[in-house]
């Protein structure tokens, strides 16, 4: 125990405060049970650091602890727990709790049994807590830490805040917007920037390795995470990196699943499982059909990488206008709003806007008798009346 005690005060003293993602100051720290869920990568272990060091005594009163630490090898979560109680401990913080096969029931029995115990637990967002054998969902308040926005990603790499938007705001008052910010920074270059390599905050250590980071984060999903989660044998695993190859290449596109499970020897509802499993690791996005469908095994209508970084990970020269799609879909989704195919334009947002996405000379033609309907344009700073840039769907979270 004195070991990690001491990890976590190495670890304490290495985080910096300048910038915190704006989940940070939407939690509410005061819950006796949080979690902190989201994609590798994503921050959730800075965010509880900072939260930490910035507001909890460094003492014996708090403990941050990583599950996958050799200590819970031979050694109970509980009884760790039980042990930092007893010495004066109030604040516990338990990360990668997917890589410890009995956390669900340890912290329920932690929750129930020590009231006056802080619990804040952080895990991937494969991670089905709602679904968890503890019947957690009764008592813990989950967070969805979600990749960075492009307005965060400006106050991280340029010290420049930036104010969040509702979807509606940015459709009414973009004119007013855009040239406000314009006046503040100039957006296009920094847009590029973010496309590439702005997503993650490890970003900020070393550029020139960034995207060989982020193929490693990726192979931890497929190796590790995927199959410790999900029970899926590592035979099997060749198949979902092949699935991931072909999508790389392809996004966004329609698959024709039974073709698909075809060339990769399994079973349909097999393949629609391992799209989801994809899916909740954030790896790729799933757009569903505007009608409903049959639960987490539906077709879905299109396949998306998740962000742009990904996309320029496994492609040095990914196609522009599908990097258009994704940047859209990513900071649309991320930000709360209903996403769906949409025959006419290219989405159909909270069952009440169309959006057509493209190029700054993209026209209204095949949107132009449909009510609510928006042009969102690549390369300009400033938009007019329903044509709108894409870069300001980038201050919506």
């Amino acid at each position: 125990m004195e070991r990690l005690f001491e990890l976590f005060r190495q670890r304490i003293k290495r985080i910096s405060l300048n910038f915190k993602r704006s989940l940070y100051d939407e939690i509410d720290w005061d819950e006796q049970l949080i979690a902190i869920v989201g994609a590798r990568g994503s921050g959730k272990t800075t965010l509880m650091l900072q939260y930490i060091k910035k507001n909890l005594p460094i003492n014996k009163q708090t403990l941050y602890v990583s599950l996958d630490d050799i200590y819970f090898y031979e050694n109970k979560l509980v009884d760790l727990a039980e042990k930092f109680i007893k010495y004066g401990g109030k604040y516990l913080f338990l990360d990668e709790v997917h890589k410890y096969p009995t956390w669900s029931i340890e912290v329920k029995n932690l929750y129930d049994n020590f009231p006056d115990l802080k619990i804040v637990i952080s895990g991937s967002s494969i991670l089905e807590i709602f679904k968890s054998y503890a019947d957690l969902s009764r008592r813990i308040i989950v967070y969805k830490l979600p990749e960075m926005s492009f307005r965060e990603f400006i106050e991280f790499h340029k010290g420049i805040k930036l104010n969040k938007y509702s979807l509606t705001e940015i459709l009414y008052n973009h004119e007013k917007l855009s040239t406000e910010i314009n006046d503040k920074i100039k957006p296009l270059p920094a847009f590029k920037d973010y496309l590439k390599f702005g997503v993650y905050p490890f970003f900020g250590k070393n550029i020139k390795r960034y995207h060989e980071k982020l193929r490693q984060i990726i192979d931890v999903v497929l190796n590790i995470d995927i199959p410790q989660t999900k029970n899926i044998e590592m035979a099997n695993i060749v198949k979902t990196k092949k699935l991931l190859g072909i999508i790389a290449s392809l996004s966004p596109f329609k698959p024709n699943i039974t073709d698909l499970a075809k060339d990769l020897n399994v079973h349909r509802n097999t393949l629609l499982q391992y799209l989801n499993y994809l899916a909740k690791a954030e790896i790729i996005y799933l757009l569903p059909a505007g009608k409903k469908g049959d639960g987490q095994l539906a077709k879905p209508e299109k396949i998306y990488l998740h962000n742009t970084n990904i996309m320029y990970a496994m492609n040095e020269n990914p196609d522009i206008g599908n990097m258009r799609e994704t940047f859209f879909v990513n900071q649309i989704v991320n930000a709360n709003n209903k996403l769906q195919y949409s025959k006419k334009g290219d989405f159909l947002i909270n069952n009440k806007f169309t959006f057509e996405i493209g190029g700054k000379g993209k026209k209204f033609k095949q949107i132009a008798d449909i009510k609510n309907s928006f042009v969102v344009a690549d390369e300009i700073e400033y938009g007019f009346e329903n044509k709108l840039p894409l870069w300001l769907f980038g201050l919506l979270y």
